[in-house]
């Protein structure tokens, strides 16, 4: 079998990823996004790879990458159109409508006097966040119409189509944490809660990780997530919402881990390259559950 590990950085997650590919005595090879040039009438050098697992920090990079590689009959962790989904939050938004995932209450809307309608219909506070974007970055919890107004007018500014795509969702008052837990295939491995004093809790700005047991009630929830978005390697991100129980607030199609697996002791890493690994072994099968991009596309 032969791997291939596309990536933008050697990040803990990468370190820990090489390691486990190594104690396996996979034949593997790593890709830096950055240098990476595909020649479309020539796959050959692509197509010789059994399986490719995903690590790009670059959203785009990563989708295309993937989408070409399935195109061209070599399976990725995760595949393209799971990446095409997670990676925009609408999408999983509407995936997770579609499967009938408990969610918090979402508000679309295209112009600045349409999105300060529909914050006050779902009341304030609220909270805007870029359609396409990590870490929490430009996620902003609204308090008032003043302030909406204010914001808006600077997305408006920005210029770039995406910041005028308002996607509004209702604020849950979390008890000071949130929940993160990891799906691999048709298993939620393990899972963490998130504790912060601000509203934002992910650990890239600085929320810390404790262990959270995986109950059923959380299994159930995770797996009928992954399945909603396509199902693979992924990290689920949830709300305890005081009335209504669990909430799916996100699900991420390349997680990071450095923090989960010191918290929870569970080898995350080496649970994603056996997948990772199986998938290669079970290409045929792989294809028949993702049906990816059409192999005619670039042929």
């Amino acid at each position: 079998m032969k791997v291939g590990l596309l990536y933008s950085r050697i990040r803990v997650e990468e370190k820990w990823l090489l390691e486990a590919l190594e104690k396996r005595g996979a034949n593997y090879e790593k890709f830096d996004d950055r240098e990476v040039a595909f020649k479309l009438e020539d796959p050959e050098a692509w197509t010789s790879f059994d399986v490719f697992l995903e690590r790009s920090i670059s959203y785009g990079r990563g989708l295309y990458f993937c989408k070409l590689l399935n195109a061209w009959g070599v399976p990725t962790v995760n595949a393209a159109n799971v990446a095409d989904t997670c990676g925009d939050k609408l999408w999983t938004s509407a995936a997770l409508k579609r499967h009938g995932v408990p969610q918090p209450k979402l508000r679309m809307a295209f112009t600045p006097d349409a999105a300060i309608d529909a914050m006050e219909e779902l009341g304030f506070p609220v909270v805007l966040k870029p359609v396409i974007g990590s870490w929490g970055r430009m996620v902003s919890k609204i308090n008032d119409r003043d302030a909406a107004e204010a914001i808006l007018e600077h997305r408006e500014a920005l210029g770039n189509y995406q910041q005028n795509i308002f996607y509004i969702q209702e604020y849950i008052k979390k008890p000071g944490r949130d929940i993160r837990a990891f799906v691999v295939g048709d298993e939620t491995i393990a899972a963490i809660y998130r504790h912060s004093g601000h509203w934002i809790t992910n650990t890239a700005r600085g929320g810390k990780a404790t262990a959270c047991p995986v109950t059923p009630e959380l299994n159930d929830m995770c797996i009928r997530a992954a399945e909603a978005v396509g199902g693979g390697v992924l990290a689920i991100d949830l709300f305890e919402d005081p009335d209504r129980g669990l909430l799916i607030n996100e699900v991420n199609h390349t997680m990071e881990f450095h923090s989960s697996v010191p918290a929870t002791g569970i080898d995350i890493p080496g649970k994603v390259v056996d997948y990772t690994m199986n998938v290669g072994r079970n290409k045929d099968k792989w294809f028949a559950a993702y049906q990816p991009v059409p192999k005619d596309i670039v042929d």
